[in-house]
């Protein structure tokens, strides 16, 4: 973790939650049990082409990638005019991020961590300003118990 920017992995269910981590490797063996713990065998999985994925249908996933290196960013498999392959939602979340963070500058790999969960937490509770202050008060208290 000694790089200046380190690997932060994300999965995203369309309309749906997101899970965000800070990893110290982006290897298959470092994403397995997040993937594990987080999506339910069985599930679609849609990616880019980077091989780390490569090995989620022996996992238990049905697995559909995009290739941006071949200009692929969304396909229509089944002709009904939906590009249903691509990673758009979270290629659009990772912009969110990136544009909160920005002003942010300097943020120590240290703190970074909760930087991302916070950022989570928002945007999964879809609350901003005031409102997100009951789902918060919840949160840390249903955690305090």
């Amino acid at each position: 973790m000694e790089k200046e920017k380190p690997p932060i992995f994300g999965m995203i269910e369309r309309g749906g939650q997101v899970v965000i981590r800070m990893l110290e490797n982006v290897q298959q063996k470092t994403i397995r049990p997040l993937i594990l713990a987080v999506i339910a065998p069985g599930t679609q999985v849609y990616t880019d082409e980077y091989d780390i994925y490569a090995r989620l249908p022996e996992w238990g996933y049905g697995h559909k990638t995009v290739c941006h290196s071949l200009g692929e960013y969304a396909r229509d498999e089944d002709g009904d005019g939906f590009h249903e392959v691509h990673v758009n939602t979270m290629e659009g979340f990772w912009s969110l991020l990136r544009s909160w963070l920005r002003p942010h500058r300097g943020i120590s790999q240290e703190k970074l961590p909760l930087y991302l969960g916070f950022f989570q937490f928002t945007h999964n509770v879809r609350r901003r300003g005031r409102g997100l202050l009951q789902p918060m008060l919840s949160a840390l208290l249903t955690r305090a118990v």
